[in-house]
This record gives structure tokens, C-alpha cells and sequence, in this order.
């Protein structure tokens, strides 16, 4: 598959669009194509490439919606498509909340493109993953990782004269090292736009340091404690509080809910704490616009503690009479100056936690979460790290914990496996988390 340009995803859409008979149309592209690499007890278990492409089509008569897609791009096929989804259309119920398409707008060029990310190859990804394995070996350890990188894009059009596009580029890798027994583990992740950034032996060489310090943990008491957060830990830990939803919060359905409004404006967390998104972030960008067409641009969700907006879908926005505010495109918590080797010195009695998993939710609007650390948990007393300990349960909510922020360190990029989204998170210190009970886990 070739990359399609702004000009040939416009001329391809645009003649979709010509089968149409429907009310609304709104026709899209999305294409994608990369490659991976998946290792196992030190040697590769699985290597491939993808290359998808489909269109889809949206049909709209009064306010029944019928949609379509199809990967195959010949005349005949793309009028079939159109055609199923004015046929679906026609026997779908009536949407209450369905609103018109938007017009013709002006979107920002965004950054997510890498010419040498999409330039990788097999011979790119073997000399990568071999660099890790360098990193696992010398350690005397075994590792299971993967490797991936992508690059793609889409492209929207519709009857109302919208046309948004955008490509971009990615590569991510994650790996887990362990030794023959089993008995330690150690982890570490890594995402960018730009490959020249990817130092797989760097980041194996950390996630070995880890396993081999995770040696001979010890149990002890489980309870309230100073915890220090690395970046991985903090995004399993706060991705749950991303919405920032109006009509949840409005509906009494979210942590932002209160009685008779939401928290819009209230002072929720610590004045550390700023939480915001922007597509033009260089270490995480995103696109421009978002599905329904709206521009996106950078929104302050939490500014010092302070909750300062709420995502408005287009139909809660007109029920509501203000204007809609699209949701996060991405997610950067600003950080501070504190590196991680000052929050162990400073801290008296603590936990050092390199990763959280298995996290489920325990109560929505409190947002109370319940999960297991893993790949390395560390006891820090009078400044130092003492040693390993073993693994806990957390009960604890996000909320809750960033009213309790002692100290904040620099943004790094950390990737979140559950949802397999980026965030720009920082190292974190904060006070009386509540650890539960001790787990099994490694």
C-alpha cells in the first residue's frame, strides 16, 4: 500500500461521495501499515508486517443512520457501499440525539508525522530487538517484548463540504525480563513519534537492573504509605480520570459530579497538579480535529488543582446551550523540577512502585481503583533504598491520591499496555496511598 497524499485521500473521498443519495453523507478513509516483532526465552517468536486499508461511509435520511464499510476500492464497489449504507439506513430507528453534519473548516497541520519512522523496515526492527537482547543476555536474564511501528492515516469528507485529514507515524516497544526461575521481573516501555529516540538497549538495560534488584524481596505490612510513582505506574494509575465527561458529571454518573452540578471550577486536587491536552505537543502530538470534525487545540482540564473544563459532544453542547468542547486528543500532566533521586533522598519511610496492572474500577464516582504493583517494588527508608519488597494490592483513588502530591518530577512518555494509549506522565511522590493486603505477583 502507498501512503495516500492529502490530494489523491480528497479525490478518492470525493468521488464516494458523488454515488450518494442520502440527506447527509459523510464518507471517511483509514489506512495503516507497519510491522512487529515478538520475542519469548530470549529469541524471536513472532515477526510480520500489516497493511490495511478500508473506507467507510455514513448515510443519513431525516435522523436514521446506516453505515458501511469495504476494503475494496474499484467503482463498482465503492457505489456498493454507499448503497448498503443507504439501505441500512432506511431500516435503522429514528437517533434522538443525532445532530447535522458540520461545514467546511480550516485545521491546523499537526506534528504526528516521522519520515524516518515511516521509513523503518524488517531490517530496522531486527537490529532494535537484537540491541535489547544484548541488554537481557549480559544481564544473565530472559526477556518477552514486542516491538511495533506504523504509520498511516485518514481522512474524512462529507455533503456539507468537510474535508480534515491528517498521517502520522509511530514506533513503540515494551519489554519484560525475568529470570529462568521466574521469581523476579522487571519492565520497561517506551513510545515515540520519532525512532532516532528509540534506545531499546537503554531501556532493556533497566528493565534488567530492576529484575536483578528484585532479588530476595521481603513481605511487609501492608497500609498507608509514602509512595514514589515512576511515569508507567502513574499512567496505569490516573488513565481512568481522562474523560472529563460533561454529561456523565451533569447525569451524577462521575467522580466530576456533585449535588445539583459538576465540579466545573472547584478545587479538586493539589495546586500541583495541572492536567491538559495539545495537539501540537512535539513528544506527543495528535491530530488537529477530531471525529465529529471539530478543531482541537490545547485545553486545560486541570489547572492547579483547579477543574477548569468539560468535554461537550456536539448534541449534549445544543441541550445544554454552550459550546462544544471536544474531549482529550491526548493527555500531558505537567511536572516539576524534582528528579527521582531527589524523592527517594527526601523520603523517610516509603514504597518505590515501577508498575501498577490489573487495575479494575471499584466505584465510578469515586473513582476508587483496585490493582497490583509489579516488576520491582522497592522499600526506601531514611533517604535510601533498602530492598525489595513484595508485591501489594492498592486500594486507592486517583482523586484521592493527586490531592496528596508531596513532589513532581520531569514528563516522560509512558505507555499504558491495558489501553495501549500514550500519556505524558511524571514521576511522582505521594503520601498515605493505601496498599491493602500482599500478592503473589512477580
Amino acid at each position: 500500500m502507498a501512503m495516500y497524499t492529502k490530494e489523491e485521500a480528497q479525490a478518492l473521498l470525493k468521488k464516494v461521495l458523488s454515488y450518494s443519495k442520502a440527506d447527509e453523507c459523510e464518507v471517511g478513509l483509514n489506512f495503516r501499515m507497519g510491522g512487529n516483532i515478538r520475542t519469548a526465552q530470549n529469541a524471536v517468536s513472532t515477526a510480520g508486517e500489516t497493511d490495511t486499508t478500508n473506507i467507510f461511509v455514513s448515510s443519513t435520511f431525516g435522523k436514521k443512520t446506516g453505515s458501511a464499510s469495504i476494503n475494496e476500492f474499484d467503482d463498482a464497489s465503492l457505489e456498493k457501499v454507499v448503497r448498503r449504507s443507504e439501505e441500512l439506513a432506511q431500516l435503522a430507528p429514528e437517533n434522538p440525539e443525532h445532530m447535522p453534519l458540520l461545514g467546511p473548516a480550516t485545521f491546523k497541520p499537526s506534528a504526528t508525522w516521522n519520515a524516518d519512522t515511516a521509513a523503518m523496515t524488517p531490517d530496522t526492527r531486527a537490529e532494535l530487538i537484537a540491541q535489547s537482547m544484548k541488554a537481557t543476555k549480559e544481564a544473565g536474564l530472559v526477556q518477552a517484548g514486542f516491538l511495533e511501528n506504523s504509520s498511516g492515516g485518514a481522512a474524512v469528507m462529507n455533503s456539507k463540504g468537510l474535508f480534515a485529514y491528517n498521517k502520522s507515524s509511530d514506533v513503540t516497544f515494551s519489554v519484560t525480563t525475568r529470570n529462568d526461575a521466574g521469581t523476579i521481573s522487571g519492565y520497561a516501555a517506551r513510545g515515540f513519534t520519532d525512532i532516532k529516540k528509540l534506545d531499546t538497549y537503554g531501556a532493556t538495560k533497566i528493565a534488567t537492573m530492576k529484575a536483578n534488584a528484585s532479588k530476595d524481596a521481603k513481605a511487609i505490612e501492608p497500609g498507608k504509605y509514602t509512595v514514589i510513582l515512576e511515569p508507567t505506574a502513574g499512567a496505569y494509575m490516573l488513565e481512568n480520570m481522562f474523560r472529563f465527561d460533561a454529561r456523565s458529571a451533569e447525569e451524577g454518573r462521575s467522580f466530576l459530579s456533585k449535588k445539583g452540578g459538576t465540579r466545573l471550577g472547584d478545587q479538586l486536587m493539589d495546586e500541583k497538579v495541572t492536567i491538559y491536552s495539545d495537539p501540537f505537543d512535539p513528544d506527543l502530538p495528535s491530530a488537529t480535529w477530531d471525529r465529529d470534525g471539530l478543531p482541537l487545540e490545547k485545553t486545560y482540564w486541570i489547572e492547579k488543582g483547579v477543574v477548569k473544563n468539560l468535554s461537550y459532544s456536539r448534541y449534549w453542547a445544543e441541550k445544554k446551550g454552550v459550546k462544544p468542547v471536544p474531549g482529550p486528543s491526548n493527555i500531558i500532566m505537567q511536572g516539576g523540577n524534582t528528579s527521582l533521586e531527589e524523592m527517594i533522598a527526601s523520603t523517610e519511610r516509603g514504597i518505590l512502585v515501577s508498575r501498577l496492572w490489573y487495575i479494575r474500577m471499584v466505584d465510578q464516582q469515586s473513582l476508587l481503583l483496585t490493582g497490583l504493583t509489579r516488576d520491582g517494588t522497592f522499600y526506601i527508608e531514611n533517604g535510601k533504598i533498602k530492598y525489595p519488597v513484595k508485591n501489594f494490592r492498592f486500594n486507592e483513588s486517583p482523586v484521592i491520591m493527586l490531592n496528596n502530591v508531596e513532589a513532581l518530577g520531569k514528563p516522560e512518555r509512558a505507555i499504558s499496555v491495558e489501553s495501549y494509549r500514550s500519556y505524558m506522565i511524571p514521576p511522582m511522590k505521594v503520601r498515605d496511598f493505601t496498599f491493602s493486603s500482599l500478592s503473589d505477583a512477580v
